[in-house]
């Protein structure tokens, strides 16, 4: 699921808006609230969620403020406005900022379904994913039954999705209802390699993008890949990469002429 960071002073409100979202779609997960705009930078000083959704007034801090800092942090970050004031000057700013769209309140769940569907569908191409589910199946697979490949690029999905998650063979065996030796065995026929080696691609591959796309520090960005030991991560990327996590981004930033 793609991570949402909802933003909204008012608690009901957000509380609803947390429900309306997860009745909407079951792609979308909210993995950060804040009551706040102050509030969300610090969450998004260590986390990197996929979405950001915000109130445009709120105390302290308004939501265009907000999304223009945090524009700043994380150019590629989608995000929602929602607001009560149907001013086209808040919108047009909103939009000025890169905003995907702007929402009236009281929201029409059909309309938040349609932000959603588009959003879903940007960061599926941005990642190069499928926009398959996790196939339900019963009992265990039969290669001559089980859409191989369908079911492998739903893996394949998940993995992409969840680089910070539990990705033990058995723990992502068990949501497609294969034996974990049989999933193993249709990963390297589908795919021409292992499953571990897949992973470890995809966590690399993650961590590459969020130093050179943030400004996280390195355990930030070791967690949010899924090495649960910054030392580890150090290790594993100077091996793999033949320089340090730091100087990976500070070369990037050179490149660009940062």
């Amino acid at each position: 699921m793609y991570k949402v960071l909802l933003v909204e002073d008012e608690t009901v409100i957000r509380q609803g808006l947390r429900e309306l979202i997860v009745q909407a779609s079951p792609h979308f997960q909210v993995v950060g609230e804040a009551a706040s705009g102050a509030e969300a930078l610090e969450v998004l000083r260590c986390e990197v969620p996929d979405v950001l959704i915000t109130d445009i007034r709120m105390r302290e801090m308004d939501g265009l403020t907000l999304v223009s800092l945090a524009r700043e942090m994380y150019p590629d970050l989608l995000m929602l406005v929602i607001s009560g004031y149907g001013e086209f000057e808040y919108a047009r700013r909103a939009m000025e900022h890169g905003v995907l769209s702007y929402l009236l309140k009281p929201i029409e769940r059909h309309e938040l379904v349609k932000c959603l569907q588009k959003i879903q569908s940007l960061l599926d191409r941005r990642y190069g994913l499928s926009t398959l589910p996790i196939p339900e199946t019963s009992g265990a697979a039969n290669p001559e039954h089980g859409e191989p490949r369908r079911i492998i690029r739903s893996v394949k999905e998940h993995i992409h999705q969840h680089p910070d998650g539990d990705l033990r063979l058995q723990t992502v065996a068990s949501l497609v209802n294969l034996n974990p030796t049989y999933l193993s065995q249709l990963f390297k026929t589908e795919t021409g390699i292992n499953y571990s080696e897949y992973i470890a691609e995809a966590r690399m591959e993650r961590a590459k993008w969020l130093l050179v796309n943030t400004g996280l520090k390195i355990y930030d960005v070791a967690r949010l890949s899924g090495y649960q030991s910054p030392k580890h991560f150090m290790l594993v990327f100077k091996q793999q990469m033949g320089c340090t996590a730091g100087e990976y981004r500070d070369g990037y930033g050179v490149q660009r002429g940062e």
